[in-house]
């Protein structure tokens, strides 16, 4: 466990209803932390994208749908979706409740509950690729469709956001998004250097 992981200070609501753009750099040091049946995984937020409602490559362009209506919710809900047939990936939704947007959780560093990571994941994938990726992170995580709409500010949410320690200004990198093919110039990707 890291020495700024403190399982006292959760993120406060008010910290995810602002705009993605801002939230998103902001999340990079933070803890995500899950239980599940008593199983605690936690993780320092180390890679994240902002995606809103007039982005061509978000969910929740052109409207809401059945799909995508946790996206208009108030900031600190979940939005948990399936890719490729076979995968689930989490976003924490920022904002006002009726404008849809979202950062996707694209990678953690794993802080607890390692072992029930690496049962999630296989045995054979290597700590440092445990959840370098949004459908890594959704799996060692333990998050499914079932978190899909939680509310992730509540007290007794199984899925929440701690205070950790943010990276300096310049251990911050920003990049264009992965794995999209529409606003694919919007440097709207952060990734938190640590070392």
């Amino acid at each position: 466990m890291t020495a700024d992981f403190n399982p006292q200070t959760p993120v406060p609501p008010e910290f995810f209803r602002r705009d993605a753009r801002v939230v998103a750099p902001e999340l990079l040091g933070h803890i995500i932390r899950t239980r599940f049946d008593d199983l605690v995984t936690s993780g320092r937020i180390v890679e994240v994208e902002a995606y809103r409602q007039e982005d061509p490559a978000s969910h929740c362009y052109g409207g809401m749908t059945r799909r995508n209506r946790a996206m208009f919710l108030d900031g600190g809900h979940l939005y948990v979706y399936f890719i490729y047939g076979m995968h689930y990936c989490a976003n924490i939704i920022t904002g006002q409740m009726g404008y849809g947007e979202g950062v996707l959780l694209r990678g953690v560093e794993p802080i607890e509950g390692i072992e029930t990571m690496r049962r999630r994941r296989g045995p054979h994938v290597r700590d440092r690729d445990l959840a370098n990726g949004p459908a890594k992170l959704a799996q060692a995580l333990g998050i499914g469709p079932e978190q899909n709409g939680i509310d992730a500010t509540g007290p007794d949410s199984p899925v929440t956001f701690l205070v950790g320690s943010p990276p300096r200004p310049d251990q911050i990198i920003a990049t264009p998004r992965i794995g999209i093919t529409k606003g694919v110039d919007l440097p709207w990707r952060w990734v938190g250097n640590f070392k």
